[in-house]
């Protein structure tokens, strides 16, 4: 009996221990402890990128002022850790933006719209061939089914190759008024003026600003869809740089072969403007989010153009007051080879190894482990190019862009605010534009033979190291 009511105590005490543990679980036993049971948070190196830690450094002339421009007076500035692209954007992964462009594009022609009937309206189509609704064109949006695949070689009647040709998809075979083909050897080409790119970001200066006269707070919600930019662009590579850029030069055979023959593949993509390049950055980020949707994972920040004070700190390696990426001062190492692809000598493009643009990570990295930042190609920056950013532009993260337009209306703008930073000098360049404070500038759409970029890509939090250590949280 004394066993029995032992054992009920003995109960009693354990029911009341699990409550209590319950009840301090739920609501933290009354102390302030953050929200429980977050996901863990593990930043994974991005592909093709490297680590460049935080730090602070003089930006600038490290040297005389050769030109006595001014352009790039002595300023101490502090940076935020950040990943970089270990080279160049290379035709074969600018390749990858335009082939999912004009996917994207091709399925919304074939999937969202099947055959047409007598009164302009049009049947969307189930894989079986059922109609599912009638819809008026333009009115209703599907999203794009990938596992569906293109067939790119269905030419017959009602195929996916006709549907294509009928709705201007590929360079038509005949022109009104016209006696010859406008294809060349006949070839079925994509129309390229048709690989237009649509996308939306969001203009946080233009927020802040309103924010600011507001304290903080909208008079209406919808206000804050001002702030929500569009742009539709077309992102193909203008090929004809390589003519357009030099007077009285033979570049026909690069027009032709660079972007598209794989012997291009790892060479730096050139011909893409600072528009088409921050487009791909939106593009880079819309894929990496959409597969870390798939695993209910945390996103991680933008894929977008560095800042000139990221460029220049990360092209240092880290050797402050060197005027190269190397360090310094010479441009050829101690066998009197040249240590990168530049134009050394008058009317000498060879001497050092290269004549146009050389494979990308040819020539030895920096101390960051990175590769091309002086010669090959100059490399798109985000900022705005103005001569005396460095006097008024803050010492932290440094930055100065003006924004950008909506819709692509970019004609009615000065062309002095259209002007954006170029670093890192190129393959046509003299030694000069090598060095890691020199500046120059390119304006925002236009495409040149001898200008590339390269991604950044903000680091998520302030070291490594900071953070809990867990594994990933997908595969």
């Amino acid at each position: 009996m004394f066993l029995k009511s032992e054992s009920k105590l003995t109960n009693v005490i354990i029911f009341i221990a699990v409550v209590l543990t319950i009840s301090s679980c739920g609501k933290g036993n009354g102390e302030l402890i953050g929200v429980q049971d977050r996901e863990d948070w593990y930043q994974d190196d991005p592909f093709g990128m490297l680590f460049i830690p935080m730090g602070s450094y003089n930006m600038g002339t490290s040297d005389q002022d050769v030109p006595y421009g001014q352009s790039d007076p002595a300023k101490t500035v502090s940076v935020q850790a950040f990943y970089m692209d270990e080279t160049e954007i290379t035709n074969n992964e600018y390749r990858q933006f335009v082939y999912w462009v004009r996917d994207s594009i091709a399925h919304e022609i074939l999937g969202e719209f099947g055959e047409e009937d007598a009164v302009g309206v049009h049947k969307r189509k189930s894989k079986d061939g059922e109609d599912l609704e009638i819809i008026e064109q333009g009115q209703v949006h599907y999203p794009i089914n990938w596992r569906q695949e293109i067939y790119w070689d269905d030419t017959e009647e009602g195929g996916t190759v006709k549907i294509l040709e009928e709705d201007g998809f590929f360079i038509p075979d005949e022109l009104p008024g016209v006696n010859r083909s406008p294809r060349y050897y006949h070839v079925r080409q994509v129309d390229v003026t048709r690989l237009m790119y649509s996308y939306y970001w969001i203009d946080f200066q233009q927020a802040a600003k309103r924010s600011s006269r507001t304290n903080g707070h909208f008079s209406r919600m919808e206000e804050r869809v001002n702030f929500i930019k569009y742009r539709k662009d077309n992102i193909y590579p203008d090929t004809l740089c390589w003519v357009h850029d030099f007077t009285y030069s033979f570049n026909e055979p690069m027009t032709q072969n660079y972007f598209w023959h794989p012997a291009y593949d790892h060479y730096p993509v050139v011909g893409v403007s600072w528009i088409q390049a921050r487009a791909f950055s939106i593009w880079r980020t819309g894929i990496k989010r959409s597969f870390h949707e798939k695993y209910n994972a945390t996103f991680w920040n933008d894929f977008r153009l560095p800042t000139e004070s990221e460029w220049e700190y990360a092209s240092r390696g880290g050797l402050d007051l060197n005027p190269y990426p190397w360090g310094g001062p010479y441009i050829r190492n101690s066998n009197g080879c040249f240590l990168a692809n530049f134009k050394p000598l008058r009317g000498n493009y060879v001497d050092d190894g290269g004549f146009h643009t050389l494979i990308v990570a040819h020539f030895a990295p920096n101390d960051y482990g990175l590769y091309d930042m002086a010669g090959n190609v100059s490399e798109w920056c985000d900022d705005s190019y103005e001569e005396s950013a460095y006097r008024f532009a803050h010492d932290l993260n440094m930055q100065f862009s003006r924004s950008v337009t909506e819709n692509g209306l970019d004609d009615d703008i000065k062309p002095g605010i259209k002007r954006r930073v170029i670093r890192g000098g190129s393959w046509k360049d003299v030694a000069y534009y090598n060095r890691t404070n020199a500046r120059s500038y390119e304006y925002q759409d236009t495409a040149k033979a001898y200008v590339g970029f390269r991604n950044v890509q903000t680091y998520l939090g302030r070291a490594k190291g900071d953070g809990p250590s867990s594994s990933a949280v997908y595969r």
